[in-house]
């Protein structure tokens, strides 16, 4: 029987949806392998499938986490020769599982980078899939330098803004302790608050799906959040105002790989602003890796022009011209 096979089986079981045949099958499974005294027959229902479900559930999150762990279960008159016997036959049964793939994977090992971001620090990054991750003060942020598997998987602790590329065959994947957020491609704010024991998730483009392990909590959409806290584990679904969430995000001005005509652009969106060039070439200096506080346009121009050999002025009418020799690009 399959790893697959053994979970749907059991998943079946626990929902009561198992036929007579399988229910049997689980059952004498569970009765004769190892354990003499057949206690199993001999436990209630309720018994059984609370038992059976925390097992199970152990055992899936050391799936999902790739590596053999003791799974914790308490002692009982009761349960405890059951669950010793059963539970050595279940963890033989996924090791050899979880064994295999890590053979499969030998020559997948990836390796993982951590970003850490101060007090008062804030910090925007490029993926390798293309993806950008804006990561709040205060953050980390674990990430791989390459996706190679059939998910893109990152793991948050505190609060980032995310622009995801779309990859309709690899879903990316927010690990925020327990809560897991799952997208194909959209923009969203994620934020952890250890203090007040909630995660919330905020979606600002497409669609979004927050679960925890097995459980999904909501599916968003543009304007929606979703507050879970984790001391509780209960879940609040309400319409926001995206740009107050993620207002800590924009009061920076990012700036990567970008020409100083396209960075223009940005800043008259930004401040309402006309921006003319004296010299086309300026228009195609290329800079990157520049973020500035963006409530100040006076502070972001000398910074950009002093980067680009360039000067500007204001005119009376408060539009603005760049001059300067420009770059051969």
């Amino acid at each position: 029987m399959s790893q697959q096979d053994m979970e749907k089986l059991l998943d079946r079981y626990l929902s009561g949806e198992a036929s007579a045949s399988e229910k049997e099958r689980v059952e004498q499974w569970l009765a004769n392998t190892n354990n003499p005294s057949a206690e199993w027959h001999q436990m209630a229902a309720a018994d059984r499938t609370q038992w059976l479900s925390f097992l199970y559930s152990s055992i899936r999150q050391d799936i999902d986490n790739k590596g053999a762990k003791v799974v914790p279960i308490k002692r009982s008159k009761i349960l405890w020769r059951s669950i010793a016997a059963v539970a050595a036959v279940l963890i033989i049964f996924f090791s050899v599982y979880l064994i295999q793939s890590a053979t499969n994977n030998d020559d997948a090992v990836v390796e993982q980078t951590v970003l850490k971001t101060g007090i008062n620090q804030k910090q925007q990054l490029t993926l390798a899939d293309g993806s950008k991750v804006w990561v709040n003060a205060g953050s980390e942020l674990t990430y791989p330098k390459t996706f190679d598997g059939k998910t893109r998987e990152v793991y948050l602790s505190g609060e980032a803004y995310f622009d995801i590329n779309h990859d309709v065959t690899r879903p990316f994947l927010i690990h925020t302790g327990k809560v897991i957020t799952t997208v194909l491609g959209t923009a969203f704010n994620i934020k952890e608050d250890k203090v007040s024991h909630t995660i919330v998730v905020t979606v600002t483009r497409g669609k979004v799906s927050v679960g925890n392990g097995n459980k999904t909590l909501g599916i968003l959409t543009p304007n929606q959040q979703i507050s879970y806290r984790t001391d509780s584990q209960t879940a609040v679904q309400a319409q926001v105002d995206v740009t107050q969430v993620i207002a800590w995000q924009q009061q920076e001005i990012h700036f990567e790989d970008i020409s100083f005509a396209n960075a223009a652009t940005v800043l008259e969106k930004r401040f309402k602003v006309k921006i003319s060039f004296s010299n086309e070439k300026v228009k195609k200096c290329q800079f990157t890796g520049t973020s500035l506080n963006g409530d100040n346009l006076n502070k972001i121009l000398k910074v950009i022009c002093a980067f680009n050999g360039a000067t500007y002025k204001t005119n009376a009418d408060g539009s603005i011209n760049i001059d300067g020799p420009g770059c051969d690009q």
